[in-house]
């Protein structure tokens, strides 16, 4: 025990001075620190960092910085002062000046807060003497976004000031900063915004400022913004918003083996850099007063649509999975389905079908036998509308799928809850809601769940959930959740069935007006019914053109979702869109120029000025 007392004490003692040490640099040196901090004799100085650069996945630079200046106020040190002068000099109003400086004072009277944001260069030149003559009023260089690209607003999103409600709850900011809203700017704004520097500054008894507090022992340097590459292909972005410029809607396209975003658009869009310098707050009002387009509104993440004959594919799945359908199993079409006094009508086409031409031919009748047969399939319709509900979960539909972005919605898979309470405690049965199974009824989805889902065909039965960073810094993302596969509840062995009928409605079913050259497609159409309530009436608008695809068949690179508002029949504009934007981002070239002359000039905005138009009924494509 002897030799073991020396070592021992040693030991304690070092440990006891190095906790010293510690407590000495660390602990008390942070304490010092917010002590200084309200010292009436130190004035704090905040150097800003340069905020993170955003890439798209081919290292194009999207986002840059660009110098700003603005001018700053110590309400109690401002004295006596020519105000019309000063308002003259920075270009505002003298209400204007008095407004800003009531709420500097409401803030802090003794600590700095922005008065006049976001000069440019150009504008704070000739201010940079003059306002010397100020006493009070001082000049903080800030960085602004940049925009190199005039698409994607909707995916990366801007900058503003904090508000009151983030200055409260987010002690990092002050009065006066900036913050990210909406898309990739806000997702990732602890990543893009880096940290301040800050530097103590001592002022002698007149309150001027005479140097460095104890030599800058407590100065920190600014920490540089971490630089995003984005999944975003920026040529197919940009010319996805081109195709859908004067329509409504949205393209989203993702590549299967990943579920990196290519495309993610929202038309009608605006250019990025309008929300940005002092105008940002007018073009913004601009913007979010138009309650008609809703420029602001993310049609790819919040719009929920009903799916119509795109998820038919869907419904033939889960007839295999459920083993109440097999490939070859025909069912025999007579211009619809019969069911009670009632006919879900369908278009012409050969009769009986199997599923493969059912899907290629897009036959109602054959879905809604596939989709009663699922629901009867169970004791109670209960049951099987939960096991109906839970497999297309699966899918991604009805659920937030957990991308990336600080928006979205769920969609809406109907399940036995909502039927009980309409109908009664299983009071109801398949026929009840029979129009499910060709996507219309009460199922909704996001063109986003959408998009997953025809990955998930494209995978055969798996999806990586969709999202848009690829690299923070240079390093590949290291959140897991967009590197682990999710499982369908589909074995593989279902999907090529569904491939080789989606193959079918390319080459020769609904979608064959589609077709490119020497690149194998599967595809879908699908004509959703419109329904807004005017007066009180339910009244029946221009169908909604929707068509998803994936491509190369053989080796899927890209899986894609077209839907244009009160566009008709899928293979009317979405359709054609589609084919384009595979062609596009498969070869680099468009060959089929009258297409795309056609497409780029095809306008909807007389079809958006009507009140309403209405067809009796939709036979769903």
């Amino acid at each position: 025990m002897k030799k073991l007392f020396l070592p021992l004490i040693i030991t304690i003692a070092t440990f006891s001075l190095l906790a010293r040490l510690f407590y000495l640099q660390i602990i008390v040196k942070e304490q010092s620190k917010d002590s200084i901090a309200s010292d009436i004799a130190i004035e704090v100085a905040y150097d800003y960092p340069q905020r993170g650069y955003i890439y798209d996945r081919n290292g194009k630079l999207l986002v840059t910085n660009q110098s700003a200046y603005d001018i700053m106020i110590v309400p109690r040190e401002v004295k006596a002062m020519d105000t019309l002068e000063f308002c003259n000099m920075v270009n505002i109003s003298k209400e204007q000046f008095l407004t800003n400086f009531e709420k500097a004072k409401n803030y802090s009277p003794r600590k700095p807060s922005v008065f006049v944001s976001q000069l440019s260069k150009e504008e704070f030149a000739p201010l940079q003497e003059k306002l010397r003559k100020y006493p009070g009023f001082f000049v903080q260089k800030r960085s602004l976004r940049h925009y190199e690209t005039f698409s994607g607003a909707n995916v990366l999103g801007y900058i503003s000031e904090v508000n009151d409600w983030e200055l409260k709850n987010n002690p990092y900011y002050l009065a006066g900063e900036i913050i990210g809203r909406q898309g990739v700017e806000k997702q990732y704004e602890d990543f893009l915004r880096g940290k301040k520097g800050v530097r103590y500054l001592q002022k002698d008894k007149y309150n001027r400022v005479i140097g460095s507090y104890k030599n800058g022992i407590y100065d920190t340097l600014p920490i540089a913004g971490k630089s995003l590459e984005l999944t975003l292909d920026e040529e197919l972005q940009t010319y996805g918003e081109m195709l859908m410029e004067c329509k409504r809607g949205s393209i989203v396209a993702i590549e299967p083996k990943t579920g990196e975003i290519l495309a993610l658009v929202s038309a009608p869009s605006y250019d990025p850099n309008l929300l940005v310098g002092r105008k940002r707050s007018e073009n913004y009002t601009l913007l979010y007063n138009d309650s008609i387009a809703k420029p602001l509104f993310d049609r790819a993440l919040l719009a929920e649509y009903p799916p119509g004959s795109t998820f038919k594919p869907f419904t033939a799945l889960l007839g295999l999975k459920e083993g109440v359908m097999t490939p070859q199993s025909l069912v025999s079409c007579s211009g619809g389905y019969h069911y009670g006094s009632r006919t879900m009508k369908c278009h012409h086409h050969a009769s009986p079908l199997d599923m493969a031409h059912a899907i290629a031919n897009s036959c109602n009748a054959y879905f809604a036998v596939e989709y009663r047969k699922i629901i009867e399939k169970y004791k109670s319709p209960s049951q099987g509308i939960t096991a109906w509900n839970e497999d297309l979960k699966s899918f991604g539909f009805g659920t937030f799928l957990g991308s990336d972005f600080p928006i979205g919605r769920k969609g809406y898979i109907p399940d036995a809850a909502f039927y009980n309470k309409q109908y009664g405690e299983n009071a109801w049965a398949a026929t009840y809601n029979i129009s499910n199974g060709i996507g219309q009824g009460e199922v909704l989805v996001t063109p986003l769940q959408l998009a997953n889902g025809v990955a998930a065909i494209a995978n055969k039965g798996y999806f990586y959930t969709p999202h848009i960073v690829r690299k923070i810094d240079g390093k590949t993302t290291p959140f897991s959740q967009f590197t682990e596969a999710k499982q369908t509840h589909i074995d593989p062995k279902y999907f090529d069935a569904i491939l080789q009928g989606m193959h079918m409605a390319y080459t020769g079913g609904t979608a064959r007006g589609t077709q490119i050259d020497s690149i194998s497609v599967a595809a879908k159409t699908g004509t959703a019914e419109n329904y807004v309530r005017i007066n009180g009436k339910r009244m029946q608008l221009t169908d909604h053109s929707i068509f998803m695809a994936l491509a190369p068949v053989e080796d899927p690179k890209i899986a894609i979702v077209v839907i244009v508002e009160n566009g008709y029949f899928g293979a009317r504009i979405a359709g054609p869109i589609c084919s384009l934007m595979i062609e596009k981002y498969l070869t680099k070239n468009i060959k089929r120029k009258d297409l795309e002359k056609t497409m780029l000039e095809k306008s909807l905005e007389e079809e958006y000025a009507k009140p309403y138009s209405g067809r009796p009924f939709s036979i769903n494509k």
